[in-house]
């Protein structure tokens, strides 16, 4: 069963195509992610499931649902 968290992120760089992009909503993950994964890592996480490059994407808010 996965873990559901808040996210709020924006798209820069190539991916955003000249203005950011801004998305929210919630994710599901595998296994929980406050003790393991840094901005960065959940960061590089999302852009992966956009097929983007992780530096195209920057994270604004991560909360874990209860």
């Amino acid at each position: 069963m996965g873990v559901k968290y808040y996210t709020h992120f924006v798209l820069t760089g190539e991916a955003a195509e000249g203005k950011d992009q801004e998305f929210s909503g919630i994710v599901e993950v595998n296994q929980p992610t406050e003790h393991r994964y840094e901005t960065k890592e959940i960061e590089a996480l999302l852009a992966r499931n956009f097929d983007l490059r992780s530096a195209d994407v920057r994270l604004l808010n991560w909360a874990r649902l209860q």
